[in-house]
């Protein structure tokens, strides 16, 4: 193997093929920036542009999807058309089974209802269904738009194999995952939790990744964004104490991605990969060789394959026609659905019930007020805070408001991007990793605001 390498010769062209577009994408999806005051990310720009441009027209926009989507999975399942059964994109789309099918024509219904404000307002008011169609997805189309175009600058040519070789031995005996993971990590907690998960599923169906890896990574590392991280902040009114929050924050988001991928449901997970098609990650470093090396021999191999600007721009259409089509009825369907519950019931106060003896022991003021918010965070993570905004003590409402960043999972945004991939986490999986995230980062988020206050 060595002498093969040294006989490889590769030229400048080689090497910028893999270093330019490595970069492009760094500065596209990793690269913090300064935009009128607020911290983001070009991605990010770009996509908050669009959905200005878009405007009015964007609900609209986002009906006729859900509308198309619905009706197709239908007409499939009804009828199986043979146009559809000789498609293999067509049938990937729409060959989905009996629960997701309802999902997706629940997700159509409550569209039309929040459009067009027909029924109960508790199903289309603002903090239900409007929420979601008219302000939750509004960005997430113009996201997932630029990011299944985009993402390829970090996937397809090399930059996962280069920090995947070099990475692989901190990532394996840490958090159990390849070093490659790590990209997708780092894209996550940077930039937005939702293009993380999208890069995950990609990784998840080409191959790199198993179901339990896939499954960790994305209900481990799919963070908010830091500057949603600060509104939450604001809501609380302690947005001066935002470095030591969000240093909070990432020591107990850590702890957690190190705990939970040791405990069920995600140590069951099977080490399976997608339809059994397993892509070389290039983890074993050949005998002569430093993991650099190896990573550069693999990441220029990488860039030479992926060169193709055509097979560049057909996957783009399909990453973002999968994440349109398949991802945002599931949004539309739990994410209302969760509001509805947490907007009108007190299911989630009695959830929150157990929380108060833990909370009492970890001395947290106001335990009762408290405990209200611990559970409500699983329909949207800016809940907790909306409700904790209004408890009398600062050191409480710190706690509630690093908690709810660090749960990840919520319903209206992320879980369900989780629920409509080809992730396989279920609901229960789902609910049960958010209880557990909340019990692991909560005595240490507690510790910090003693610390702190």
């Amino acid at each position: 193997m060595k002498e093969f390498l040294n006989k490889k010769k590769f030229s400048v062209k080689n090497y910028l093929k893999f270093i330019l577009p490595s970069i492009i994408g760094i500065l596209l999806f990793m690269f913090p920036l300064k935009y009128h005051g607020d911290t983001t990310i070009v991605v990010a720009l770009f996509a908050e542009k669009l959905t200005g441009v878009l405007g009015n027209a964007l609900p609209t926009i986002l009906l006729v999807l859900l509308t198309f989507t619905g009706i197709m999975t239908l007409i499939y399942q009804l009828f199986k058309p043979s146009a559809f059964e000789e498609n293999k994109f067509l049938k990937g789309q729409f060959d989905i089974g009996k629960f997701w099918t309802v999902v997706r024509v629940v997700g159509m219904v409550l569209g039309f209802l929040t459009y067009f404000k027909i029924g109960p307002e508790w199903i289309w008011s603002d903090a239900t269904g409007s929420l979601i169609l008219k302000d939750l997805m509004l960005g997430l189309f113009s996201i997932f738009l630029f990011a299944g175009f985009l993402l390829p600058l970090l996937t397809d040519f090399g930059l996962l194999e280069f920090v995947g070789a070099l990475l692989t031995p901190v990532m394996r005996p840490v958090f159990t995952l390849p070093g490659r993971s790590s990209i997708d990590c780092i894209a996550s907690w940077v930039g937005d939790g939702t293009i993380g998960v999208a890069l995950t599923n990609k990784q998840y169906l080409d191959g790199y990744y198993t179901a339990r890896e896939a499954a960790v990574i994305s209900t481990n590392f799919s963070a908010v964004s830091i500057t949603f991280s600060l509104v939450v902040l604001k809501q609380v009114g302690l947005e001066k104490l935002f470095g030591v929050f969000y240093l909070t924050i990432i020591i107990a988001g850590i702890v957690a991605a190190i705990v939970l991928p040791k405990i069920p449901p995600l140590s069951k997970k099977d080490d399976a990969y997608y339809k059994g098609q397993k892509k070389d990650a290039g983890e074993k470093v050949p005998e002569g060789f430093n993991n650099f090396q190896w990573g550069t021999y693999l990441a220029i191999e990488k860039a030479e394959e992926s060169g193709n600007i055509n097979n560049f721009m057909k996957n783009g259409v399909k990453t973002v026609l999968d994440m349109w089509l398949g991802v945002m009825p599931v949004i539309m369907a739990f994410g209302t659905i969760a509001l509805i519950i947490a907007e009108n019931t007190s299911v989630f106060q009695w959830l929150g019930l157990p929380f108060i003896p833990l909370l009492k022991l970890l001395q947290i003021p106001y335990a009762a007020e408290a405990s209200q918010t611990m559970i409500v965070g699983f329909a949207d993570m800016f809940l907790p805070s909306v409700i904790g905004a209004s408890i009398a003590n600062e050191m409480t409402r710190f706690v509630v408001a690093a908690v709810s960043v660090t749960q990840l999972v919520y319903l209206s945004e992320v879980g369900a991007v989780i629920l409509g991939s080809d992730i396989p986490v279920s609901f229960k999986d789902l609910f049960i990793i958010f209880i557990q995230r909340t019990i692991v980062t909560l005595p240490i988020i507690s510790i910090a605001a003693h610390i702190i206050f």
